[in-house]
């Protein structure tokens, strides 16, 4: 009988550790970065799937209202040189406190930064379903590098899903930072 008891809490002790387990794991290509990326984590999560996915996520683990961090890649900027690229993703937050957003940005082979833009001009606070958001730049003919990804400030979750890197015509704009003046009118300064 007591063989039996034993048997069975081993089995439920391994199906705790089996659910315990992430059942996805985030592409080594991802990594964490941002000005406190102790404060936070990355990873999948197959209970934030949109359309049968797994979407990454940037989670924070404080609730510190200045605390941000980013979930980003780093690609080769071979195929897009001299070229209008556009990325964009799903994105869906949960109580994010100050705020979250698309970035991107282009490095070129000198280490001088080619082109960027974070989103912060059109933030996205608090709690929201999923809905489309891109971020559009110019890639200099010199470009290195082109640096993405999603941004998450004072505390709560973004996830990010279906993404997208295309070339696209002069028609679509490019994203602009706003001017100093922007960013004196507000009581919060731009996480550059």
């Amino acid at each position: 009988m007591k063989s039996h008891i034993v048997f069975l809490a081993s089995i439920a002790a391994y199906s705790l550790l089996a659910l315990a387990e992430p059942t996805a794991k985030l592409d080594q290509s991802w990594f964490l970065a941002g000005e406190n990326p102790e404060h936070y984590q990355i990873g999948a999560d197959p209970d934030g799937v949109r359309r049968g996915s797994v979407a990454k996520f940037l989670r924070a683990r404080t609730d510190k209202h200045e605390a941000w961090a980013t979930l980003m890649q780093s690609v080769a900027a071979d195929d897009y040189r001299g070229k209008r690229v556009r990325f964009s993703a799903q994105v869906r937050t949960e109580n994010i406190g100050n705020w979250s957003g698309l970035w991107m940005r282009v490095d070129r082979e000198d280490g001088s930064m080619g082109g960027f833009y974070n989103s912060q001009d059109k933030p996205i606070k608090g709690s929201h379903g999923w809905h489309l958001r891109s971020v559009t730049l110019d890639v200099a003919d010199d470009a290195r590098t082109l640096n993405f990804g999603v941004n998450g400030g004072g505390g709560g979750t973004v996830w990010i899903d279906e993404l997208k890197m295309e070339i696209v015509d002069n028609s679509v704009p490019v994203d602009k930072m706003p001017p100093r003046e922007y960013w004196r009118s507000l009581s919060t300064k731009p996480s550059l």
